[in-house]
């Protein structure tokens, strides 16, 4: 581990520019479920299509909105671990050299310090209008406005307010995406930290990146769908690694 580590570390002080992908697996070690952890006791009962698509929140708004709002109470007591806070104080030390695209939800990376992240999936703590509406997008009704409830609804179109979250069989947000797929075309080094690489666009990314000839270092304790990609892999947790991978 430690010629590993010391190969990986050379990599990137060479590097104009890091991109991070990272994954579920940097937020479990601060507590986070995962997704499918998440559905346990009443949940457990329930498909993820069933609590995390448009056509389940139309069906069973109240059901759906309880569910997100038992993931974001869960998120309460949560604190970024010692990997979210090596990359913030890494992008201090080292400014315009790292972005971080993330396909979590949690916001640990924004908590951590870290600017410009690129939240693929959404925000779990942000909320949304379920449908257009030209009152709302005249500024007339803000989502803040909204009347409480299970969901809440705009007190003047009945408009629900819904997760600002990316649920199965929508489309990630085109800015975020398109500003990660610049990231990846542009890097020196792909870091990828905590995702099993199964879900896609976000794990394309580092192929992406490999494509046009950046490194790519995997730190993960699990073996994951992008192991081929990589040129160096740390058998690590991020909280165990990331701090002695950027102390430079």
């Amino acid at each position: 581990m430690e010629d590993l580590l010391a190969r990986a570390r050379q990599c990137l002080q060479h590097a104009a520019h890091i991109a991070v992908l990272s994954g579920a697996g940097i937020s479990a070690e601060s507590g986070v479920p995962t997704f499918r952890d998440a559905q346990t006791g009443l949940w457990a009962r329930f498909r993820p299509e069933e609590l995390a698509t448009e056509d389940a929140f139309r069906r069973h708004p109240e059901r759906v909105w309880d569910w997100y709002a038992e993931r974001r109470a869960s998120l309460a007591a949560v604190q970024p671990n010692a990997g979210h806070l090596a990359l913030a104080e890494f992008e201090r030390r080292h400014p315009g050299r790292l972005t971080v695209i993330t396909q979590n939800v949690d916001g640990l990376h924004q908590r951590a310090g870290s600017q410009g992240v690129l939240a693929l999936h959404g925000s779990l703590a942000e909320d949304r209008w379920l449908d257009p509406c030209a009152l709302h997008r005249q500024g007339a009704c803000d989502v803040a406005r909204a009347e409480p409830g299970r969901p809440p609804r705009c007190p003047q179109c009945g408009n629900p307010v819904r997760p600002a979250v990316i649920w199965f069989g929508e489309m990630l947000p085109e800015d975020a995406l398109r500003q990660a797929e610049q990231a990846a075309s542009r890097c020196d080094v792909m870091l990828v930290v905590g995702t099993a690489g199964a879900v896609y666009p976000a794990a394309g990314l580092a192929h992406q990146a490999r494509a046009v000839g950046a490194q790519v270092i995997i730190v993960n304790p699990h073996p994951s769908e992008l192991d081929e990609l990589a040129h160096l892999r740390l058998a690590g947790s991020a909280a165990q690694v990331l701090p002695r991978l950027l102390d430079f």
